[in-house]
């Protein structure tokens, strides 16, 4: 049985580490050279494929019938990205950003750091990854690969925005600590997650996403990766769908 520490240790070291973040970003105050920044974005670029390639290949693990797992995620990959075009995703969450930056706009930069910093920590793929991992089995690999890329952006956001930055650690601890406490309550009925196949699957097709993340940090190709979230869903109904014709 996981200790609440160990389901939600993830979100409290990404909350650390954008409160440091912002403590640095208020000395420096956005004095650290480009090509410096540069390099911090490329080595953080590095460890999320190392990452990412790790989870991918749990899909190795998962087989239906004759259908291996990565047949399986590819299927789900494709019409979830379809999907994820069609429901234009990447698009709405952009739209959301602007729309309440317009809200705050008389509100000072506090208020403007305080969401910008927000919407960053709290949207995508890998705050939903890693606080599943981390709610799940105890795993707080990804939250801390993400905390430490929150932490880095936030010295620079701090230099735009000020302190209000730092106050985004709140939204952090709610989203990500709620994420993760309901993935653990979902694991007391799922059957050894280490070695379910849903689980796995969902696993290795976030592998790929971190992947595309991993890509964009390092300006090979800006991969859409939002637009890939229906996967998700659309992955444990390819299993069961699988195991309808092989049981």
């Amino acid at each position: 049985m996981l200790s609440l520490w160990a389901k939600t240790s993830g979100t409290w070291i990404n909350v650390a580490t954008v409160m440091v973040g912002t403590g640095l970003g208020l000395l420096l105050r956005s004095r650290l050279p480009r090509s410096m920044q540069q390099i911090i974005t490329q080595a953080v670029g590095l460890m999320t494929l190392v990452i990412g390639v790790a989870m991918a290949a749990s899909l190795s693990a998962v087989q239906v019938g004759p259908i291996d797992g990565i047949i399986l995620a590819l299927l789900a990959m494709v019409a979830g990205g379809l999907l994820g075009e069609w429901w234009q995703i990447e698009q709405r969450l952009a739209r959301l950003g602007d729309w309440l930056k317009t809200r705050v706009k008389g509100g000072g930069k506090f208020t403007e750091g305080f969401v910008a910093a927000s919407l960053l920590f709290c949207i995508g793929p890998m705050t939903i990854l890693g606080s599943l991992n981390n709610g799940l089995s105890g795993d707080n690999a990804l939250l801390t690969l993400k905390a430490t890329m929150d932490g880095l952006a936030s010295i620079a956001l701090t230099g735009s925005y000020g302190i209000g930055v730092g106050f985004s650690a709140l939204s952090v601890l709610v989203v990500q600590g709620s994420l993760s406490l309901l993935a653990s309550l979902s694991g007391a009925v799922i059957p050894d997650p280490a070695t379910n196949p849903y689980i796995l699957l969902i696993t290795g097709m976030g592998g790929l996403m971190i992947l595309g993340i991993g890509l964009s940090l390092l300006e090979v190709a800006q991969v859409r990766v939002a637009s890939f979230l229906p996967a998700l869903g659309l992955g444990p109904g390819a299993i069961a769908l699988a195991q309808l014709f092989w049981p």
